[in-house]
């Protein structure tokens, strides 16, 4: 088989944290021909560890979409350059993987699902939780009807004090907000995608901006609070069209004894279920998360959990690496080369960006948003 040219759009944190691990992992079945980010020693660097010959590295994306033929561009950058990356990248004639959230705003959102469609090329957002095992087993479950209807769901992406310092995570102008876009947006994806159920009708929000000065024992430093531009925390309910209804949680500071992210809490007629996972690592070599099950049986409340000694059903995704990015990267290039659809849909990913920036509007006037 003929190997994939990959370029890398922003070369940051995500791109070492996540991506390049997976993709060094991939090389019988890729190359990295091509990374792009606007600190040109950052492009460098990247170019130089991770590239293959030839390899070039360059500030400018588009003069990196013009010279060089590559068949995949990965989107790594701040969310609100999202839709324009994308676009871009997908009407020169190349695949997107664009890490997540989809983008700041539901418009450009829309923007980058009409670009898939008219370019004929694949787009898919990194969702990498949905690669878990944990949220493979309640996706199957859910799937089988072992729930039953599932009309109620928590996501939750709550943090006791883990306020990102590094990078633009406070600025708002170009991370387009705070904790409900950086991390309710798996969370939220989890639980759309578990229930499978896209047609958001009303959505209720308020987001919080009380924690700005409260930095005394943040996980990573104390932050500037002069620069601390978007919300500590925001809360959100979600009325589906059958009447369904999902509550998000999320919030980078919270006064709350537990913290949870990337998990869900879902609730159907015959029974229920939740997921764990402690600090979900986009390329952990070590499986944290668990889910139990609750149901009625012989009159009595039961809770089911996973062995920990034997392996989770997988059957829906395969076994195979066990570190979720690999798990991202190998069924990405599956659904390439042979031409079906992405794991995560972009029509599934829009609909988690709309929601997010419903919350916002609600947020800021006080009433209700129709979708």
């Amino acid at each position: 088989m003929e190997k994939l040219k990959f370029g890398i759009i922003g070369c940051g944190a995500i791109s070492r944290l996540k991506h390049f691990p997976a993709l060094m992992r991939q090389k019988d079945r890729l190359e990295l021909r091509a990374f792009c980010d606007i600190v040109e020693e950052r492009a460098g660097k990247a170019c130089e560890e991770f590239g293959d010959p030839g390899a070039r590295a360059f500030t400018d994306y588009k003069q990196m979409l013009r010279d060089v033929d590559l068949d995949v561009v990965y989107v790594l950058t701040p969310n609100v350059s999202h839709a324009e990356l994308t676009v871009a990248s997908l009407m020169a004639g190349c695949h997107v993987l664009c890490e997540k959230p989809m983008a700041a705003t539901a418009a450009d959102a829309k923007s980058m699902l009409d670009a898939s469609r008219e370019s004929g090329k694949k787009l898919t957002i990194g969702y990498q939780n949905r690669f878990r095992r944990d949220s493979q087993l309640l996706y199957q479950a859910c799937r089988a009807g072992d729930l039953g209807e599932v009309y109620f769901a928590k996501a939750h992406a709550v943090r006791r004090r883990g306020v990102p310092t590094w990078g633009v995570f406070p600025d708002k102008s170009k991370q387009g907000g705070g904790p409900l876009i950086d991390l309710a947006t798996h969370a939220l994806d989890l639980a759309l995608w578990t229930m499978d159920n896209y047609q958001p009708h009303i959505v209720l929000g308020t987001t919080f901006e009380k924690m700005r000065d409260q930095y005394e024992g943040n996980w990573f430093g104390p932050w500037d609070p002069k620069t601390f531009e978007v919300e500590d925390s925001a809360f959100g309910l979600l009325k589906m069209k059958n009447g369904a209804t999902i509550f998000i949680e999320a919030a980078w500071a919270l006064n709350v004894l537990t913290s949870r992210e990337a998990q869900v809490t879902v609730a159907g007629t015959l029974g229920g279920a939740e997921t764990f996972c402690e600090n979900p690592a986009p390329n952990s070599s070590v499986e944290t998360g668990e889910i139990v099950f609750n149901a009625m049986k012989y009159n009595r409340m039961i809770e089911t959990r996973q062995s920990p000694v034997s392996p989770m059903i997988t059957s829906h995704f395969g076994d195979g690496a066990i570190k979720v990015g690999d798990r991202e990267l190998r069924f990405w290039i599956d659904a390439i080369v042979n031409d079906t659809e992405p794991v995560v849909k972009p029509q599934q990913a829009f609909v988690v960006t709309q929601v997010l920036d419903a919350v916002y509007q609600s947020a800021a006037s006080g009433k209700a948003v129709e979708l």
